[in-house]
């Protein structure tokens, strides 16, 4: 169904219409068929790059749509409801240009935001490793300074559009060890010396490729340095902020789509004589979807709101993932249960639901880590 939304300008509704319209055309048709090939939609990329939604939050002055966090999230759940892999590479791609939009120069952002926002390209985000996921700061990608260039040496992991980004922002250890021994890149994608792996092979989100990157005495100009030596942490923690609440209104784009489909099931479905939706056994179980949806979608548009006002929001960023990926969880699971055994075939769209339900309690920090940040926030730094 078609979610009622409080949008603060007749632009924003435009906005929206038009997202609904490239979703139900463009998006939705293939989304189940091109997921089970492994199909990455790059000229689908290209098609929203044209339209203006690959750079909605950002400035206008360097490309971008002007658009506040609380109209760019409800895009992300538009897109998300019709494919995941579309939606979470689009919050990806606005992640890979936080660090140039909020902490370049402006002679920085004047050569590289246009095209990054849109003209056509597509950025990836470097910070985990193979043995520093959740410990971020341990990374181990060095870069040393030669002259006026960096030299760069390391193994990214987790790269979601690792191999086929055009740009990405890299992480990588300039100094001691630590959270301030790290500086940001950026790094283009033909660089000479970077490669990726094979994608890996995942439950769920096949079409969107994750992949390993190597950095193999890449040389980037200093030109290409993100904010200061030994800054490369705190830019990387507030772009974490920001998109922790894409995830989560990724979230609630998965979670309303399987509601959707679990609403129309019940309404058909008829057994003893009668719709299943008339049981109310089944009835509170879609009341308590249709509740976790709401709640979720209410939580992230607070912390967006908070966002657009300069306000701090790095707790309620937290608190909005972790609820919204949960509840994601929860209601694509109840999903499949409402629609029984069909649920569990690849025939209705629930399965696959479920399946990408469980990566957004993963990416870009953990719910466990998500605990950890909303504790500190509550009750300080632990004790060492």
């Amino acid at each position: 169904m078609v979610v009622e939304r409080r949008l603060p300008t007749e632009e924003a509704r435009e906005l929206l219409a038009l997202v609904r319209e490239i979703a139900e055309r463009e998006i939705a048709p293939r989304a189940a068929e091109e997921e089970a090939a492994g199909h990455f939609p790059r000229e689908l990329f290209r098609l929203l790059s044209a339209s203006g939604l690959l750079g909605l939050p950002y400035d206008s002055a360097h490309g971008g749509g002007d658009q506040p966090y609380t109209v760019y999230l409800q895009v992300l759940e538009e897109l998300a409801a019709a494919r995941l892999t579309v939606a979470l590479g689009v919050s990806v791609h606005s992640l890979s240009c936080h660090a140039l939009a909020a902490f370049g120069s402006e002679e920085q952002r004047a050569a590289h935001l246009p095209a990054m926002l849109g003209g056509g390209l597509l950025g990836a985000y470097c910070l985990s490793e193979p043995s520093s996921g959740s410990d971020a700061a341990a990374l181990r990608t060095r870069a040393v300074r030669d002259g006026d260039e960096w030299v760069l040496d390391g193994t990214k992991a987790w790269i979601t559009h690792g191999g086929i980004a055009d740009f990405y922002t890299v992480m990588a250890r300039t100094g001691a060890e630590g959270p301030k021994g790290i500086t940001a890149f950026l790094v283009p994608g033909e660089a000479p010396g970077l490669s990726a792996a094979a994608p890996e092979r995942k439950m769920g989100m096949k079409g969107s490729p994750t992949a390993q990157v190597h950095l193999d005495g890449v040389r980037v100009p200093d030109a290409r340095r993100i904010g200061a030596e030994g800054q490369g942490f705190a830019i990387a923690l507030a772009a974490l902020d920001s998109g922790r609440l894409g995830i989560a209104a990724c979230a609630v784009g998965v979670a309303q789509a399987a509601l959707d489909t679990a609403v129309a099931y019940a309404r058909e479905r008829r057994q003893f004589g009668r719709p299943i939706a008339d049981f109310q056994g089944l009835r509170f179980l879609l009341a308590d979807m249709a509740t976790q949806v709401e709640a979720g979608r209410a939580l992230y548009l607070e912390a967006a709101r908070l966002r657009d006002e300069g306000r701090s929001f790095g707790k309620q960023a937290a608190m909005a993932k972790l609820f919204c990926s949960d509840a994601a969880m929860r209601v694509t699971t109840d999903a499949v249960q409402v629609l029984g055994g069909y649920g569990y075939t690849a025939d209705f769209p629930v399965e696959r639901l479920l399946r990408e339900a469980k990566v957004l309690q993963i990416v870009e920090g953990t719910n466990q880590i998500q605990r950890v940040v909303i504790a500190r926030h509550l009750a300080g730094p632990e004790s060492r």
